[in-house]
């Protein structure tokens, strides 16, 4: 795994109703129960301008060259004002979402194709990439029964089945080509499963921060 710094990056990533969220508050205090300086963040938001963008990114239609240079917009922020520092000061950082779910969501689900995602990402990160990435995953049907009960839906959550099945088809992808840093976790299992193979994970990157 690519280290840029003495910090440890760690992202969550999946489609909405994947249940990842669940999860992201637990593997913090999981950290910080040892000892661990941890920054817990999200994307899109995770500074003031981002979050400012998140409203109208999730709100706001849109055009999907403005969606998907909003998103860099904020991730930048994000990276100059929140996770770069934090990194080099040596904390963990976990992040619910980063570029993973630009090529997801922008690439795959609204079918911009990675191209221009890529130049974009060498340009805003070209040298950093997480450490980890849990892909929370599940089929369709679950995560669309799961989205059912949520009562507000964004403007993501409100897309049809075949935008998910893109979007999950690429997170899957993704998975496939970077292994050495994707975690894929079958959400649909019980969650003590799904935190037992968090907590594996989480040792395995403790351990090699403390060899380095």
């Amino acid at each position: 795994m690519t280290r840029i710094s003495r910090g440890v990056f760690l992202t969550f990533e999946g489609v909405d109703g994947a249940g990842k969220s669940t999860h992201v508050q637990w593997a913090v205090e999981q950290l910080k129960a040892r000892g661990l300086n941890v920054v817990s963040t999200r994307e899109p938001g995770g500074t003031p301008i981002g979050e400012k963008l998140r409203e109208l990114l999730l709100k706001e239609a849109m055009g999907l060259e403005c969606e998907t240079l909003l998103m860099f917009a904020a991730r930048a922020q994000h990276i100059q004002k929140v996770i770069r520092p934090a990194l080099e000061a040596g904390h963990w950082v976990v992040c619910d979402r980063f570029t993973d779910a630009t090529f997801a969501y922008q690439g795959g689900g609204r079918q911009l194709g990675v191209a221009r995602i890529a130049e974009l990402e060498k340009w805003v990160h070209p040298d950093l990439q997480p450490d980890c990435t849990w892909l929370f995953d599940v089929p369709l049907e679950v995560a669309r029964e799961r989205l059912d009960r949520t009562r507000d839906k964004d403007r993501f959550e409100q897309e049809a089945n075949a935008f998910f099945l893109r979007t999950r088809e690429v997170y899957l992808s993704r998975a496939a080509q970077y292994p050495e840093r994707f975690t894929v976790i079958d959400s649909t299992a019980p969650i003590e499963e799904v935190r037992l193979q968090l907590t594996q994970t989480l040792n395995t990157m403790i351990a090699r921060s403390q060899q380095t």
